[in-house]
C-alpha cells in the first residue's frame, strides 16, 4: 500500500502538470496570433508594390497620350489603355478596400487578444506566486521538522550517553571532575546506584592519582591521603593500580611495595589480596611463557617477602619451580628474583637459599645453557659472596614498619587458585549497605588519621625541644628509675625464648663455624652463659644417641 506521503506527493505532481498542459496551450495560441499578423503584413506589402505598379502604368499612360494627340491609330490603341487603366481602377479600389478590412479586422483582433493575454498572463504569474509561497511554506515546515528531529536525536543521544556513563561496567568516558561533582550534588539519595556509581568514579580517580605520585620522600603523606579513602570498598581498584604502576616503573617496585607494607599493617586483607593477585599473574606467565610479565611479578613477589608481607616458604618454592627444569629465561627470571631477595632469604633461611645456589652450581656444571646465562650465574655467586651489598633487602629510608606490628601471609603457589584473585571487586556493583558501610569506615579513617597525626606531633615535639627539657626529663627517668621497685620474671618467659633461640640457630646452621658465628653475635644477659653450655652439651648427647 502507498502510504500518505507518496500519494500527497503524485496529487501535488498531478497539479502542477496540469498548469503545465494548460500553459503549453496558451503558447500555442499565442504563437499561431503572432504568425498571422506576419501573414497580413505580407499581404500590406503585396498591396503596396501593386499600388507603385499601377502608379508607373499611370505616368507611362499620360505619356503616351501627349504623344499620340494627333494620330487617330494611336488614339484607338490609347481607348483600348484607358479601358484597361480604369479596369485597373476597379482592382485598386478593391485592393484597398479588403486591406482597409484587413487592418481594422487586425486591430479589433489584436485589441481583444491583447487583453485576453494579459488576464491569462495575470492568472498565470498570480497561480506562479501562490504556487512559490506554497512551496516555500512546504519547505519551511520541512526543515522546521527535521531541525525539531535533529534536536530530539541529540537530546536521546546526549541521555543515553549520561546513562551509559552510570550504567557501563567499565565507567564510560572522561568525565571532568567540575561535571562530576555538579552530578553528584544534583543526586540527593545516595543510596541510589547513580549516586555510588559517581562516587565509585571519583574513588578510582583518587586513588589512581595518589598511587602514580607516591615516591620515597612522600610516602606518608600519600599514606595518609589513602587512609582517607575507603580502601576497604576499593580495594580491588587499589591492588589493581599497585600492580600496574609497579608494572609500567619497575625501578620504583621498592617503593610500592613499602606502601604495600605500611597498608598491610592495618588492612591485612589488602595486602593478601595484592600478594595472591602477583602469585596469579605469575603463575599465568609462567604458564604462556611470558618472561616480561614473570620478571615483574617475582620482583614485586621479592620485595613483599623483604618487608615480611610474603613468607620465605614462597619465595623458594618458585625459585624451586623455576630452576626444575632451567632454561636460558627461567634462570635468567630466577636469578634476577634471587637478587631481589637473596640477603632477606639468607638470614631467614641459609639451607634454603644454600640448597637454590646448589641447584644453579649443578646448572652451570652441566654447561647446557648459554654463554649469557652461565656468565649470569657466575656473577650471583660473586654477589652472594660480597652478601648482596649492592642490593639491600630494605633501604634505611623505606623500613617504616615495625617487625611486630608486621603481618606476614603464609602463602603457597598451591594455595592461590584463579577465582582467588577476586577480579569482580575492580567494577562497581550496587551496596544496599552503602551508607552503613560508610559510617563505618569512617569511624576507622578517624582513628587511623588521628593516630597517625599523633606519631607526627610526638616526632615534632621531641625533635624540636630544648637541651634544658631533655636534662629535665632525663632527671625524671633516673628519679622514676631509682624509685621504682625491681621488676622479677617468675614465669621464665625470657629464658624458654632464649633456648629457643638458641636451638634454632643451631639447627639453621651449616656447620659448626656458621653455628659458632651466630651464637657469638648474640647479645647473652650476665648469667645465661650457663644455659647456652648446658643447650650445646644437650644438643651433642642428642646427636651422638641418634647415631
Amino acid at each position: 500500500m502507498p502510504s500518505r506521503s507518496s500519494s500527497s506527493s503524485s496529487s501535488s505532481g498531478e497539479e502542477e502538470r496540469k498548469p503545465d498542459k494548460e500553459d503549453k496551450g496558451e503558447r500555442q495560441e499565442e504563437a499561431k496570433e503572432a504568425k498571422m499578423p506576419d501573414k497580413e503584413e505580407d499581404k500590406d506589402q503585396e498591396d503596396k508594390k501593386a499600388e507603385e505598379k499601377d502608379a508607373e502604368d499611370e505616368k507611362k499612360a499620360e505619356v503616351e497620350a501627349k504623344s499620340v494627340e494627333g494620330d487617330p491609330g494611336k488614339k484607338a490603341e490609347a481607348e483600348d489603355g484607358a479601358k484597361e487603366e480604369s479596369g485597373r481602377d476597379k482592382k485598386k479600389k478593391k485592393r484597398r478596400s479588403r486591406s482597409r478590412e484587413r487592418k481594422s479586422k487586425r486591430r479589433r483582433r489584436h485589441s481583444g487578444s491583447s487583453g485576453s493575454s494579459r488576464s491569462k498572463s495575470r492568472s498565470r504569474s498570480r497561480d506562479r506566486r501562490r504556487s512559490k509561497r506554497d512551496r516555500r511554506e512546504e519547505d519551511r515546515k520541512r526543515r522546521h521538522a527535521e531541525a525539531e528531529e535533529k534536536r530530539q536525536k541529540e537530546e536521546a543521544e546526549k541521555k543515553r550517553r549520561e546513562q551509559e556513563t552510570l550504567t557501563t561496567r567499565t565507567g564510560g568516558a572522561y568525565i571532568p571532575p567540575a561535571k562530576l561533582r555538579a552530578m553528584q550534588e544534583a543526586i540527593t539519595d545516595k543510596s541510589s546506584a547513580q549516586f555510588q556509581r559517581l562516587a565509585w568514579e571519583a574513588l578510582k580517580k583518587s586513588i589512581n592519582g595518589l598511587i602514580n605520585k607516591v615516591n620515597t620522600p612522600n610516602i606518608a603523606v600519600i599514606v595518609r591521603e589513602l587512609f582517607a579513602e575507603n580502601i576497604v570498598r576499593g580495594r580491588g581498584l587499589l591492588c589493581q593500580s599497585v600492580s600496574q604502576a609497579q608494572t609500567a616503573s619497575p625501578t620504583f617496585t621498592h617503593v610500592y611495595a613499602a606502601l604495600a607494607a605500611i597498608i598491610n599493617t592495618k588492612f591485612p586483607n589488602v595486602g593478601e589480596l595484592l600478594l595472591k593477585r602477583l602469585v596469579l599473574n605469575f603463575k599465568r606467565g609462567f604458564r604462556r611463557n611470558d618472561k616480561t610479565r614473570c620478571m615483574s611479578s617475582t620482583r614485586f613477589i621479592a620485595h613483599l617477602v623483604n618487608q615480611q608481607v610474603a613468607h620465605e616458604v614462597l619465595a623458594l618454592e618458585i625459585l624451586t619451580l623455576l630452576l626444575e627444569s632451567p632454561t636460558d629465561d627461567s634462570v635468567e627470571v630466577a636469578i634476577g628474583f634471587l637478587k631481589e631477595c637473596g640477603q632477606k632469604l639468607g638470614e631467614v633461611s641459609p639451607r634454603g637459599i644454600h640448597a637454590i645456589f646448589e641447584r644453579l652450581r649443578h646448572v652451570l656444571h652441566e654447561s647446557l645453557l648459554d654463554k649469557r646465562t652461565q656468565y649470569m650465574i657466575e656473577v650471583m655467586f660473586q654477589v652472594r659472596k660480597d652478601g648482596f651489598k649492592d642490593n639491600p633487602s630494605v633501604p634505611e629510608e623505606l623500613d617504616l614498619v615495625e617487625d611486630d606490628d608486621q603481618f606476614t601471609h603464609m602463602l603457597t603457589l598451591d594455595d592461590v587458585k584463579a577465582q582467588d584473585g577476586e577480579e569482580i571487586l575492580n567494577v562497581f556493583r550496587h551496596d544496599p549497605e552503602y551508607e552503613d558501610n560508610e559510617e563505618k569506615y569512617k569511624a576507622i579513617k578517624k582513628e587511623l588519621l588521628e593516630q597517625s597525626d599523633g606519631d607526627s606531633s610526638g616526632d615534632d615535639k621531641s625533635g624540636s625541644g630544648s637541651d634544658s627539657d631533655s636534662d629535665s626529663e632525663e632527671e625524671e627517668e633516673d628519679e622514676e628509675k631509682a624509685l621504682a621497685a625491681p621488676i622479677l620474671d617468675q614465669t621464665e618467659t625470657n629464658l624458654i625464648a632464649l633456648r629457643r633461640t638458641i636451638y634454632l640457630t643451631i639447627q639453621s646452621s651449616l656447620d659448626y663455624e656458621e653455628a659458632v658465628h651466630k651464637l657469638l653475635k648474640m647479645n647473652l644477659k650476665p648469667g645465661h652463659e650457663t644455659e647456652l653450655c648446658h643447650m650445646i652439651i644437650g644438643e651433642i648427647i642428642r646427636h651422638s644417641s641418634t647415631r
